[in-house]
């Protein structure tokens, strides 16, 4: 399948890190958290760890680590499908396609949870037809955007005049939770929300940008190093400091069977300033520059992260000649995605 458009968008709320750290510090949970809490915090957000901003959508966050499961959740389902449908509506704009005409939406999230999906209130927000396939994957973590690709090319391998839309989007601020777990406590200075789109069809486009060589790894006996739990009837993230090695570990499987066609260039899920410090030998001699630069001005936004680097990176060029990009993702699972993007 073939690229037609691709669309970012984050909540118009940004704070810098010394912005999350004042929060904290007027925060009551600051009250409920040991010194040594309030210490690891202070090193993160006021120390230089690959982040300068973070964007918001939930409302008032400064109360936000004393919101009830219930308040989350409503923020989810208002927050979610209008950055979905921010973002899908610049992709379809940029591809010169009505909503009318979409043929199927697939949506990938992990921070909350809707029934029916976010999918539901994007196709009735923007007006998508009532046949449209409308299909949501949750529980994929932040490795989610490559598998929803995936799936999406089934879609336009079974109907290839089909118009495909794909969004990732995270509402990471509706799965804040704090406490005094080291892996807790470095999640809530990580995470922030966006929201990718992506405009598939069976024939080229402008740029002929073709989806290819999916491959994917599972590691379940890893599976509590890097996942959500239910505690208090909110989402707390179980986040181990063997993530940056299990993420490179699994990385360099996928690379080792990558197959024997060039690569240009790689574009990584910026997961943190660890993972991709992790990341580098595996891929050396290609560089991880669009990912700090994705991690430095949003944070890690979980899936769509993948997807706003190679939006960075393609404002440098497509692929040609010399190769194609290599896109990928890892997180909950403990799993990790790969695919190409390449120009034929």
């Amino acid at each position: 399948m073939y690229l037609h458009a691709l669309a970012t968008a984050v909540p118009p709320a940004s704070f810098s890190q010394a912005d999350c750290w004042d929060i904290v510090q007027r925060s009551p949970v600051r009250s409920r958290l040991k010194k040594r809490s309030m210490l690891i915090l202070h090193s993160i957000l006021r120390g230089d760890h690959g982040i300068e901003r973070r964007h918001f959508a939930v409302p008032a966050i400064e109360g936000v680590f004393d919101l009830t499961p219930d308040a989350l959740n409503q923020h989810f389902r208002t927050e979610a499908p209008r950055l979905a449908g921010r973002a899908l509506t610049a992709a379809l704009d940029r591809a010169g396609v009505r909503a009318n005409e979409l043929d199927a939406l697939l949506v990938c999230t992990c921070t909350g949870y809707l029934c029916p999906g976010v999918s539901s209130y994007v196709a009735e927000h923007l007006g998508l037809r009532p046949n449209a396939v409308l299909q949501d994957l949750v529980g994929l973590g932040c490795g989610a955007a490559i598998p929803t690709l995936r799936a999406a090319s089934h879609l336009v391998a079974a109907k290839p005049d089909a118009v495909v839309a794909c969004i990732a989007v995270e509402i990471c601020s509706a799965a804040f939770y704090l406490d005094d777990d080291p892996g807790v406590l470095i999640s809530a200075c990580l995470f922030s929300d966006g929201a990718a789109a992506t405009i598939w069809r069976g024939t080229p486009g402008t740029v002929p940008l073709r989806a290819r060589d999916f491959d994917t790894l599972h590691l379940p006996e890893h599976r509590d190093k890097l996942r959500f739990e239910q505690h208090d009837g909110k989402l707390r993230n179980l986040l181990h400091r063997s993530v940056p090695e299990l993420a490179a570990g699994a990385v360099q499987v996928l690379w080792q069977r990558r197959g024997p066609r060039a690569v240009a260039a790689v574009v990584a899920h910026a997961g943190g300033r660890d993972v991709l410090a992790a990341l580098e030998p595996v891929l050396t001699p290609h560089s991880l520059a669009a990912s700090t630069r994705v991690l430095r001005a949003a944070g890690n936004m979980s899936s769509p992260s993948v997807l706003f680097a190679l939006e960075e990176t393609l404002r440098h060029g497509a692929p040609g000649p010399g190769g194609d990009f290599w896109l990928v993702s890892f997180g909950a699972g403990f799993s990790a995605h790969a695919c190409r993007l390449a120009a034929d």
